[in-house]
């Protein structure tokens, strides 16, 4: 339904008749909307996890922040209502509950680690680097959506980041 309609179209009345259940019965699962959303947030975020933890990530940095960014900008361009979800304020009133937001701060985790093995350690680098993907997720999902015209440019952008934080250096 949000994958639809959007995000912000969600109706408890209209998932309870999608799902074939009287909407008195749906709150049974989840006590409000926000609750739903609460699922979403976590689901989302564990395949985003699941996802991290099957990446073959080289010791190298050029190819480790192109599998990571191919990765990012792929799961982000699969499904526009979850990047919002995820990664927007899209939604005012909503606010993750305190354990769907451990696992988003586990995904964060698990990518600074990563980007902190091959050499990506100073902050001003990792928030460059989080708005260079972020900023091609966006591009992507507004003005290419089901395409591929800002997920070509994931490797040439790589190299330009790379460039200017690593220099002629791998590390």
């Amino acid at each position: 339904m949000v994958r639809v309609n959007g995000v912000n179209a969600l109706s408890l009345r209209a998932l309870a008749r999608a799902v074939d259940m009287e909407p008195q019965s749906l709150y049974t699962y989840f006590a409000s909307k926000n609750a739903v959303y609460d699922q979403l947030f976590a689901d989302g975020n564990r395949e985003l996890l699941a996802r991290f933890e099957r990446l073959d990530v080289s010791d190298e940095p050029r190819p480790a922040l192109r599998a990571i960014a191919h990765l990012f900008v792929s799961f982000a361009a699969e499904d526009q209502a979850r990047y919002e979800l995820l990664f927007l304020r899209t939604i005012p009133e909503f606010e993750p509950s305190p354990e769907s937001y451990a696992i988003a701060v586990e995904v964060f985790s698990k990518g600074r680690a990563i980007l902190a093995s091959v050499g990506l350690r100073r902050d001003e680098d990792f928030d460059l680097w989080t708005a260079l993907v972020s900023g091609l997720s966006s591009q992507q999902l507004a003005n290419d959506p089901g395409g591929d015209r800002y997920i070509k440019l994931i490797d040439n952008s790589v190299a330009m980041f790379s460039e200017h934080v690593f220099g002629g250096r791998d590390s």
